[in-house]
């Protein structure tokens, strides 16, 4: 079956790069989303900026305006995903200006977004690597601790989207394998719940918990490395890989469609060229997407092909 390429999507507009898979756009992600079809796309992977008080080199949004800044693309995520297709939001939490306690716009945006969409399921990555922040509550005044949590919600438009745990099992725990090699009795546990002979049924692997526990401490890669050559800043604000890949594996299948709205330094389109997803990316800084390049061993300037043969 041939799949047209992401580059021949979007008739009216020129890719700054394409890949194998993949082409990166340089603009306002509220004008990109317009033309691109309608049910087009499998999963909607992004992290947004986030509402913050520090500043930053990539674009602020204040916690007053949040949620009508992100629903001015809540209209089209919907028209363009696909009636099984998914939008998966990574968004850090945030504090009111000046005072330890907690902003609520995350939750704003989430009971917002649900009046569109279903919750299909709430996920919180956890990243052990993370620095003791807000330094004037965690390590001066000593009156909170660290933040190292990130929620992210994965929307869907019907209530049976696209997934399939089995393609992010994990090892089983020694516990379990001692289990599975011992056998198990089924029994009634003291909460009431029984267990039955088929707990130790041996599958691929575990299915894994909706807390991902992923550190975010990449120093040396590829990308960093290109970007300190070409003396190009880079992105101040990156995923790890292994988030965006999770839920590639767990939402798409080989040859979907993914996009991501606010790429920044396209760590999605990466994760997606090399599980062999199409993918398409917008960023309006162009700083981002010249040092996104240097992800790709394969990148084409301008328009790339428009058909696909392995697929």
């Amino acid at each position: 079956m041939r799949k047209e390429h992401p580059a021949g999507i979007i008739k009216e507009e020129k890719p700054y790069y394409t890949t194998a898979l993949g082409g990166f756009y340089l603009g306002d992600a509220t004008k990109l989303l317009k033309k691109l079809p309608t049910e087009s796309v499998n999963l909607i992977l992004t992290s947004p900026p986030y509402a913050i008080h520090e500043k930053k080199k990539y674009k602020k949004i204040g916690q007053e305006e949040y949620v009508d800044w992100f629903m001015n693309f809540a209209d089209d995520f919907w028209r363009v995903l696909k009636k099984d297709g998914s939008l998966v939001i990574d968004i850090g939490g945030g504090r009111k200006k000046g005072q330890p306690i907690r902003s609520t716009y995350q939750f704003e945006l989430l009971l917002t977004l649900c009046k569109k969409f279903y919750l299909a399921q709430e996920f919180y990555w956890y990243n052990p690597a993370k620095l003791p922040t807000p330094a004037e509550w965690v390590t001066i005044r000593r009156i909170r601790v660290k933040d190292a949590v990130n929620f992210v919600w994965w929307f869907s438009k019907c209530p049976y989207p696209k997934a399939d745990n089995r393609g992010v099992l994990q090892p089983y725990s020694k516990d379990m394998e001692y289990l599975l090699e011992k056998g198990y009795k089924p029994k009634e546990r003291p909460s009431g719940h029984k267990i039955s002979n088929k707990f130790c049924k041996r599958n691929s692997g575990s299915i894994p918990p909706n807390l991902l526990i992923i550190p975010n401490t990449v120093s040396r890669s590829q990308y960093l490395k290109r970007c300190g050559e070409a003396k190009i800043n880079p992105h101040p604000a990156r995923f790890p890989s292994e988030l965006p890949e999770f839920f590639v594996k767990f939402l798409t299948e080989e040859g979907d469609l993914v996009l991501d709205p606010f790429a920044g330094s396209n760590v999605t389109g990466e994760v997606c060229e090399k599980k062999n997803r199409r993918w398409l990316s917008f960023e309006i800084e162009e700083e981002f997407v010249i040092g996104s390049k240097f992800r790709f061993d394969n990148v084409l300037d301008g328009q790339g092909p428009r058909e696909l043969d392995n697929f």
